[in-house]
């Protein structure tokens, strides 16, 4: 089980050894890396120190001067914003489907793109959102994205139409998410120093249904990794492009 890929394909290739099946749970491309500057589409267009800016800026939760700065930059780029940005995103995505093993069961994080992942998804990657399959005797739903912030990364949503996933998930032993439950504890970054968006309708819905576990990434430095809801555990099984290991779920 994975999250937060963020291009770590590397590791990913290795992740899924001795396992009956990989998860991912989302985010794979690598936009920019708030610990290594040097990384990701965003220097790799405007450079290291304008990655320093930028992230200083959203640190400080100073999100108009980011987006002034992203505009001044992107002004300076030939060619269309969007044309540009998924030419990039292809890459990755290239690099990253080819590293998952078969089988592996798959859905999007908030900074991923979904209209591109059936062109890369081989036949051994199943892509699921607001879906149930059935792993190993168990029932695993799944929802991808993330809800609407100031960030404004591709695959953010409405909380009505998040909830409406969650609802078509239904009642499952495993409730699979990119982001968490709406809790203080499992929402806060302790490295960004701000509280990330988590879900009421995902909360809702494990004091409802009681899966035994819930499973999710999204925060990469949580102020709890894990803790009980109920009946329900509930794990953050990222940082995976930080720490290159994988989470296992045994029965």
């Amino acid at each position: 089980m994975v999250s937060d890929v963020h291009g770590n394909a590397r590791d990913l290739a290795k992740a899924g050894d001795g396992a009956d099946a990989l998860i991912c749970l989302g985010d794979l491309v690598l936009f920019l890396d708030y610990a290594d500057h040097s990384r990701g589409i965003f220097p790799d267009l405007f450079g290291v120190e304008n990655a320093d800016r930028i992230v200083a800026l959203r640190t400080a939760r100073r999100f108009e001067e980011a987006r002034e700065l992203g505009a001044r930059l992107w002004a300076g780029i030939e060619g269309d914003r969007a044309a540009v940005i998924e030419q990039a995103v292809r890459r990755q995505y290239a690099e990253l489907f080819a590293a998952f093993p078969t089988p592996t069961y798959a859905t999007y994080g908030n900074v991923d793109m979904p209209t591109l992942w059936k062109e890369y998804a081989g036949p051994g990657t199943r892509v699921l959102d607001g879906e149930r399959v059935e792993i190993g005797g168990r029932t695993f739903g799944f929802v991808g994205g993330g809800l609407r912030t100031p960030m404004r990364t591709p695959y953010e949503i409405s909380d009505e139409e998040y909830a409406a996933k969650i609802e078509a998930v239904g009642e499952v032993d495993v409730l699979c998410t990119h982001i968490p439950p709406d809790v203080p504890e499992l929402v806060y970054d302790t490295v960004a120093r701000r509280f990330e968006r988590g879900s009421r309708a995902l909360l809702d819905a494990i004091r409802r249904t009681r899966p035994r576990y819930a499973l999710f990434g999204h925060v990469h430095q949580p102020l709890v990794k894990r803790m009980r809801i109920g009946a329900t555990e509930c794990v953050n099984v990222g940082h995976f492009a930080g720490s290159g290991k994988p989470w296992a779920l045994e029965w």
